[in-house]
């Protein structure tokens, strides 16, 4: 029972070990919808929960260039991925789990 892995519905791997997170998309009941994200985790100093990078190119029509911007997110971070600062991650859209986190990291690539 506690090494069963449910099925979230995107292409991604399933985590090796298991965890009694209730917020953890694989063993809990958290259900995640909506935006696909990548980037870069910057910091996991926080219980349970990570910061991550994302960059991205934004065009600037009045010059016809485009500019680099960046982009933070909290997101929640399930203890059975092992996800470290400077691991690329993939993170999906969730319920608001706090008045900062309405993603959790469901891929580390």
């Amino acid at each position: 029972m506690a090494n069963e892995v449910k099925d979230i519905g995107i292409d991604v791997r399933a985590p090796e070990s298991a965890c009694t997170d209730k917020h953890c998309p694989f063993h809990g009941q958290l259900s995640v919808k909506g935006q696909t994200i990548e980037g870069v985790v910057i910091s996991t100093k926080m219980d349970k929960t990570a910061v991550v990078e994302r960059d991205y190119l934004k065009y600037q029509g009045k010059y016809e260039r485009y500019e680099k911007r960046t982009s933070h997110y909290s997101v929640h971070n399930p203890p059975c991925l092992g996800v470290k600062a400077g691991d690329r991650v993939r993170i999906m859209e969730c319920r608001p789990l706090s008045k900062t986190v309405s993603f959790v990291i469901v891929e580390k690539r």
